[in-house]
């Protein structure tokens, strides 16, 4: 049979229509969608992307007051994406003492913030009382003793992993006795893209897939919740992509299907910045910036993909700057993300969006696009 355009447009409009009507779409017409080029077809799938959030999540943008503490970029591994991470002792490395940490937490609450993101790098160091998982618990309870007030949204799965490595304990040990210490909620970072052909050339250290899967829904059985993310736009191809969709889009239906208390809150695309990270990916991928285009059609396959089962898309301001982010609230996403305060990781890597904004700045954004905006918490409930 000839493939004709319209062959093709037909075959898009029946996926589309599928998604609209919330039945879910297969990741061969995930990556259909991912491979257009045609600028009109693109629209017709912004478009539904569009009209899936607006049924599912309504028009108003959400946003959270929040601050970021990294507290140590001192770090064990080595990967190809980050200019975040240091040696000890090397220039510009730093191990923030628990009364840094506590003035920062202290200032962030003056600015009306409702969350803490608390995350660093793989410090072996990082020891009290002769423990890994004792030095993240001090940090716990000192913060959740002084600020009861605030939602602690901390460590990451990898985190998990390195803890439960260094001390020899499960990795059910470790996020129980962090919950118990006053951790709400566990941030889906270190994912990058869930295919580990892609992650033995990205961060080849880090742990596999299927480890990160096991982790995050141990959490969401234990009754923490989480996020999800994506690195893209770099080496990945969009099968990949969409394979890392699908694993995400199992989890959450593994944690529906089975009643778990907690699961999978939001999903955020981090798009690469190459500016100032290593050069081998740098080179690699040949731009120092993300593009902007490829991640909006991104963004919109993400929502017609993952929306019936994680119905909040947030875009990186940090990464896109504050304008493209905005864009992308018209392909899928309904959340502006946070205030964050005080950014590292991404700026590091020469990401132009900056390192934190006002919450006049949020909604003056969300205004300008006429529609109406609303503080949350971490967990979206509203404010």
């Amino acid at each position: 049979m000839i493939i004709t355009t319209q062959t093709h447009t037909n075959s898009l409009t029946k996926i589309l229509d599928k998604a609209v009507n919330q039945a879910e779409i297969t990741q061969e017409e995930a990556i259909f969608l991912l491979k257009q080029t045609d600028i009109e077809k693109i629209h017709l799938i912004r478009s539904a992307a569009d009209q899936l959030r607006f049924e599912q999540v309504g028009n108003t943008v959400t946003y959270v007051i929040n601050r970021n503490i990294n507290f140590t970029n001192i770090c064990e591994q080595h990967c190809s994406f980050c200019a975040f991470r240091r040696d000890e002792g090397e220039t510009g490395a730093f191990w923030l003492a628990t009364e840094q940490i506590l003035a920062k937490a202290q200032a962030a609450l003056q600015e009306g913030a409702t969350e803490i993101c608390m995350q660093g790098g793989l410090n072996p160091q990082a020891r009290y009382q002769g423990t890994s998982l004792g030095y993240y618990l001090q940090l716990i309870k000192v913060l959740k003793q002084t600020f009861p007030q605030l939602h602690l949204h901390a460590f990451s799965p990898q985190e998990i992993q390195f803890i439960a490595r260094e001390d020899q304990i499960s990795y059910e040990n470790v996020i129980q006795s962090l919950q118990a210490a006053g951790v709400e909620s566990m941030p889906g970072t270190a994912a990058e893209v869930l295919v580990d052909s892609v992650r033995k050339i990205i961060c080849p250290e880090k742990i596999n897939s299927q480890t990160w899967l096991e982790i995050v829904g141990l959490a969401h059985r234990l009754g923490l919740p989480t996020t999800s993310t994506m690195l893209c736009g770099h080496i990945e191809t969009p099968e990949q992509q969409v394979q890392h969709f699908e694993q995400l889009r199992s989890l959450q239906q593994t944690a529906l299907e089975k009643a778990y208390p907690a699961r999978i809150t939001e999903f955020i695309l981090l798009p690469f910045v190459g500016q100032d990270a290593p050069k081998a990916l740098k080179n690699r991928v040949g731009r120092d910036q993300p593009s902007l285009p490829n991640t909006l059609l991104l963004t919109a396959v993400a929502r017609l993909y993952l929306g019936k089962f994680i119905p909040h898309h947030q875009p990186s301001w940090v990464k896109l700057g504050l304008e493209g982010a905005k864009e992308a609230l018209a392909w899928g996403c309904d959340d502006l993300g946070g205030t964050l305060m005080e950014e590292h990781i991404t700026t590091m890597a020469g990401a132009k969006g900056g390192t934190g904004l006002t919450v006049s700045e949020l909604q003056n954004a969300i205004q300008s696009l006429n529609r109406p905006y609303q503080q949350r918490n971490t967990l979206y409930q509203l404010i």
